[in-house]
């Protein structure tokens, strides 16, 4: 993963502020570069010299190999919007599975020369352990999110406007940052609305590995849903509560 993250890393740099840029959109509205595709079809490369029996998913181009045992998942820059803005606040999604079950994670931030590890019992940010905060209170604890017109869309703005009303601090530090920020101890609680297999099966061992708990929406298992919450055990329960109660 971290040959993976440095290769792809290296390569998305070069397109980093980079004016003139073409931005193109795909069909679910979302945006895609050059760096995008070039940086998958590296990490794809790579992969499939040292593990030709693997299979590989990826936000770009698709399913390798489903059956595999083992199972790549690949988003090559998770918050693209940041990326080709200029905002450094974007990164690099690798996940590995095994039997469909997410055995190591990480999220690389190239911009800012950060590396999170996790394979669900232990999480690593640039070779020192890291661990979430021990917030048991959302009056003291500092709220992430993506996008908060995908919320409302998806989910409704009341739970939001609840859990809003009564955080100490909520920001809009989102994609695979903010559960960066989250797994390495710096916030409190990060959450998505709408979440695809690539965006989400790489940060669960590595949110499970610094002692987060990371569920769907509603609390659920967050491998059989497509939204995210992230938080410390002691503050999970209540911000699921907050966010669906009626």
């Amino acid at each position: 993963m971290q040959e993976l993250a440095e290769a792809s890393g290296e390569l998305i740099g070069k397109y980093f502020e980079r004016p003139g840029l073409a931005v193109e959109r795909k069909a679910d509205r979302s945006v895609v570069t050059r760096a995008d595709r070039e940086a998958e079809c590296l990490m794809r490369e790579m992969i499939r010299a040292r593990f030709p029996a693997h299979g590989i998913l990826g936000e770009e181009y698709g399913e390798d190999n489903p059956g595999a045992e083992f199972k790549w998942i690949l988003d090559p820059i998770d918050g693209t919007i940041s990326f080709v803005h200029g905002c450094p606040l974007f990164g690099t999604l690798i996940g590995l599975l095994k039997g469909g079950k997410p055995i190591a994670g990480a999220i690389h931030l190239p911009a800012l020369g950060h590396l999170c590890l996790g394979d669900g019992f232990r999480t690593t940010l640039d070779g020192r352990e890291v661990r979430v905060r021990g917030t048991v209170r959302i009056e003291d604890a500092t709220v992430l999110y993506t996008d908060e017109r995908l919320i409302e869309q998806h989910k409704g703005s009341a739970g939001l406007r609840r859990l809003m009303g009564r955080a100490g601090v909520i920001r809009g530090w989102g994609d695979c940052y903010g559960y960066f920020l989250l797994a390495a101890g710096l916030a409190d609680v990060m959450m998505d609305a709408v979440m695809m297999p690539w965006d989400v099966l790489p940060l669960v061992p590595v949110v499970r590995g610094a002692g987060g708990l990371i569920t769907a929406w509603d609390g659920s298992d967050v491998l059989a849903g497509n939204s995210a919450v992230a938080a410390p055990p002691g503050l999970h329960g209540e911000v699921i509560q907050v966010l669906n109660s009626r």
